[in-house]
């Protein structure tokens, strides 16, 4: 379990989530990330025969994966409230930050749009690695730190001429120069972290936020305001978000920044860096230019 600061409470991410199921979920953005995880998984040429989908809500990402014949058996991991309607392949209980999988025995894990959610996901990254074979991949999208920039700012715009204050009310996602020194803090070999953002065009932000709520992606921040939100303050922060990110149309923009994460279990046979001082060409000649002694000044 995660040693730090708690940030997330993840009982209640749960009780959002069953909600959202209940409400009828909104399942476009983890559709078109699925979509996309299997399309850079299917560029892989190596069999997975054993995967492990980690902590994502719904069956999208399995089913994306199934299509793919480089994936055999596909584990749904998730926590016990996420796993109570029938699947339709295996499941395992088990919540992100304290993984059941022994040492090597994974070829593949996957995510989607959960670890975001983590409070200790360096631990998390830890655990992984450790449970993958060597030479097994480890592939993940999550919310990264521009995700619902919009609302964030109008929001703390209200609140700071209504009331005087701001409340956490938008998690605060990482950045990508973060996420992945994470993947080497944890020890992947050949760690990648790229990003993709999507705008999202709503007619007003109460729509966003009723999507949000059939996401299970509403506030779930520890410290986060235990008091009724003011109506003038949710209808100021409305016409703020109107004022400052409409369209000519007048619909509003949301933007989802999608932080995709992989890195590989280290093995021997992988491609290694080249040591120091073994290089066959110089940088210098390459580009051009003269290569100075460490000290020398520049003439101008």
């Amino acid at each position: 379990m995660a040693e730090g600061p708690l940030i997330f409470d993840r009982a209640l991410i749960r009780a959002r989530r069953r909600r959202a199921a209940a409400l009828g979920p909104a399942t476009f953005l983890l559709d078109g990330v699925a979509g996309d995880l299997a399309d850079r998984l299917a560029a892989v040429l190596r069999r997975f025969d054993l995967a492990v989908d980690l902590g994502t809500p719904g069956e999208a990402v399995r089913a994306a994966l199934a299509r793919l014949d480089s994936v055999g058996t596909i584990i749904a991991a998730n926590a016990q409230a996420d796993v109570a309607a029938p699947r339709a392949g295996p499941s395992v209980v088990a919540d992100e930050e304290a993984l059941p999988f022994g040492e090597a025995t994974l070829d593949l894990v996957v995510s989607a749009l959960a670890l975001q959610l983590v409070n200790d996901l360096p631990g998390a990254l830890m655990q992984l690695r450790r449970a993958l074979k060597p030479d097994g991949l480890f592939l993940a999208a999550l919310l990264g730190g521009e995700t619902l920039t919009e609302l964030r700012q109008s929001f703390a715009a209200a609140e700071s001429e209504i009331e005087g204050g701001v409340s956490p009310r938008v998690a605060p996602f990482a950045d990508l120069r973060d996420l992945g020194a994470l993947l080497q803090r944890a020890g992947f070999a050949l760690p990648v972290a790229d990003a993709d953002r999507l705008t999202v065009r709503y007619d007003s932000a109460f729509a966003l936020m009723h999507d949000l709520r059939r996401m299970g992606a509403t506030n779930a921040l520890i410290d986060r305001r235990r008091t009724p939100l003011r109506r003038a303050t949710l209808l100021r922060m409305a016409q703020i978000y109107a004022e400052r990110f409409a369209d000519p149309d007048a619909r509003v923009r949301a933007t989802f920044e999608i932080m995709w994460l992989s890195g590989w279990a280290p093995h021997p046979d992988q491609q290694q860096p080249l040591k120091p001082g073994t290089a066959k060409a110089r940088l210098a000649d390459a580009l051009g230019t003269r290569e100075l002694p460490a000290g020398e000044k520049v003439e101008r």
